[in-house]
């Protein structure tokens, strides 16, 4: 599907469930954050995971962007497809057809790969060899998420095999950590974000020291970005909620509620009790991963009611999204058939849920397809 062929005009408010797009404050995001990256001159690559769509992508890449990422090849297909010349799939890739897919399209555009271990260093470099290509790559480094990447310790070792392997051409690092410190979740994000950086800062100089040439130390996420970018040696950037924000970034002091351009509109189909509401969003709608009740973020709810302040949306059902009315909330008393607006604790995962999003610029609305949902593989 060509992106002008996914995307219509509308003049009438989408049937819900459905997530609006809020233009203007999208376009505030992701001009604050390219100021970011200007002001420390690091390059900012964002990670397409929030978005899915290559329309974002063109537009972040026209603030000043160098390119995107995501984390798996059928995104980066996608982008591919429509323009996107520069892609980081930041994520190992270890199987057959998966590399296959990933040199096919290094052949076409500029595209970094990752590794996190030996084996598949070697995996990548076998089939790299058998394309008789070469292929650019990033060494992951767990700084304590816990997640994938090579532990600091054992990363010198690690980055000296893969760069001896005659088909991979080891570029740089890169690390994912969010807000945490010290293996735990935080809301220090300066603290944070600056640690971050000089792990991976120091990490490239005793690599460098090495013989093994890092030219790129890429670090960052929303809440830690802008103070990792402030580290010297830190080189680029890869935050990608900022681009709608959500509760979630609110709450850890990232951005205000009103800069949350991404909201999922529901209708109230119930009222069984005076402190009961009951809307047409369940967890088919409203991703779940970001929990209710959580050190340190301590969310009430599964997202923010706007104008309801103490209705906290409880619990969910696939299909039913049970709202508990505090006093105020039942003073206000919506009604069934009432449309609310709710800013979801996590809007990456959200976004994956629909077909669809529709931009609003405060009159019509342009409905959407998400090209990029449901890209797993």
């Amino acid at each position: 599907m060509s992106e002008a062929a996914s995307k219509s005009t509308i003049n009438k408010e989408p049937q819900t469930p459905f997530i609006q797009i809020d233009k203007a404050a999208m376009e505030r995001n992701i001009q604050k954050m390219a100021e970011v990256a200007r002001s420390n001159q690091v390059q900012l690559r964002p990670h397409a995971k929030t978005h899915k769509l290559p329309g974002v992508a063109h537009q972040q890449l026209q603030a000043g962007a160098v390119g995107i990422t995501v984390a798996k090849v059928s995104e980066a297909e996608v982008m591919a497809q429509h323009g996107i010349t520069n892609i980081f799939i930041a994520y190992p890739l270890v199987t057959t057809d998966k590399l296959e897919r990933a040199i096919r399209l290094s052949q076409q555009i500029t595209l970094i790969t990752a590794v996190d271990s030996l084996e598949g260093a070697e995996r990548m470099n076998e089939a790299a060899g058998r394309s008789g290509h070469q292929l650019q790559v990033r060494l992951e480094i767990d700084t304590g998420l816990r997640r994938t990447g090579v532990l600091y310790d054992q990363a010198p070792e690690l980055a000296a095999r893969i760069h001896a392997l005659e088909h991979l051409r080891l570029t740089g690092i890169y690390t994912f950590r969010g807000a945490i410190y010290k293996q735990k979740p935080t809301l220090d994000l300066q603290t944070a974000g600056e640690d971050e950086g000089h792990i991976m800062a120091d990490l490239a100089a005793r690599l460098r020291a090495n013989g093994i040439p890092i030219v790129d130390v890429s670090v960052g996420s929303t809440p830690t970005g802008m103070y990792a970018a402030s580290v010297e040696g830190v080189t680029e950037i890869r935050p990608g909620t900022y681009v709608y924000q959500d509760r979630m970034q609110a709450r850890l002091g990232v951005c205000s509620l009103e800069d949350c351009a991404g909201s999922v509109w529901v209708t109230v189909v119930s009222r069984p009790s005076a402190d009961l509401a009951v809307v047409d969003g369940g967890s088919k709608t409203f991703a779940t991963d970001v929990q209710p009740n959580v050190e340190p973020l301590m969310l009430q709810g599964f997202g923010h009611i706007d104008g309801l302040d103490d209705a906290v949306l409880e619990r969910l059902s696939e299909e039913h999204g049970m709202l508990r009315l505090g006093p105020n909330a039942q003073i206000t008393n919506p009604q069934v058939g009432s449309r609310l607006r709710i800013i979801p604790n996590h809007i990456c995962s959200t976004v994956n849920l629909h077909n669809k999003v529709y931009f609003h610029d405060g009159a019509a609305f342009e409905e959407m397809t998400v090209l990029g949902r449901g890209m797993l593989e």
